[in-house]
């Protein structure tokens, strides 16, 4: 639908258009900033319209739901397909075999298996640690809510570290949802933070890619350091309401 293509191109001009504004104003260079486009729930007309208004990143959170996408597009579009929600172990070989980053590796034992099934492949995997910035107990990734933990962690981001199918690019989060964008600062700001002790107790390990914020709140994220934004509603409007009888 012509229509449809170009009010997502335009959203997501919108979208680029805010990520240079906040740049600049944090002294950043907007390039830096990648979008990742959260099509969870959206049916394959709505993707493929997503990837015609120029969309390269696309963001889901059940591999099961993506793999009819992945399939039907793979022909059509060069897309890069980040797995964003947390994995369950069962769903691991689609994750594996079609897509090209995990962004929400939230334990040592996942990391295992991952590991296991990657050799097995003859793969390497990006991926991004997942930290729970605010300790709710609903989120997912290790608890840095207070920087007394954060030494706590360091055990098992050196075991991830050594697993050789894995390739640690970075950070990321998923803050407390607020009422008003500004109240996610400091959740961002502490992930800034502990990327920065990471990287000083990891030395030569590449920390640089943070995927935080979200289209509540990307402005924000992109001061304070957000390299990957992960923004659904922004682009494609409200998700369609789930079938409850199906």
């Amino acid at each position: 639908m012509e229509q449809r293509v170009e009010q997502i191109r335009n959203n997501l001009n919108r979208v680029r258009n805010e990520i240079e504004a906040a740049a600049k104003r944090a002294g950043r260079n907007p390039d830096e900033v990648q979008i990742v486009v959260v099509t969870k729930a959206q049916p394959i007309d709505v993707v493929r319209d997503t990837l015609l208004a120029g969309a390269k990143i696309l963001g889901e959170n059940y591999p099961e739901e993506t793999l009819p996408k992945i399939l039907g597009l793979k022909d059509e579009f060069a897309v890069e397909w980040h797995m964003i929600g947390h994995l369950q172990s069962r769903k691991i070989p689609i994750v594996v075999e079609w897509f090209q980053m995990l962004e929400s590796l939230d334990g040592v034992d996942l990391a295992l298996k991952l590991e296991k099934r990657l050799a097995d492949a003859g793969k390497v995997l990006p991926v991004l640690l997942e930290f729970n910035v605010g300790g709710e107990a609903s989120k997912s990734g290790w608890d840095v809510s207070r920087e007394e933990l954060w030494e706590g962690v360091l055990p098992d981001v050196e075991k991830i570290l050594t697993l050789p199918h894995l390739r640690v690019k970075g950070l990321m989060t998923m803050p407390p949802l607020m009422e008003h964008p500004e109240q996610s600062r400091p959740y961002f700001t502490r992930l800034i933070k502990l990327r920065d002790f990471l990287a000083k107790r990891f030395h030569g390990v590449d920390f640089s890619v943070v995927s935080m914020g979200t289209s509540m709140d990307y402005p924000v994220a992109v001061e304070e350091g957000a390299t990957l934004i992960r923004v659904g509603t922004a682009v494609l409007g409200p998700r369609p309401a789930k079938n409850l009888s199906s």
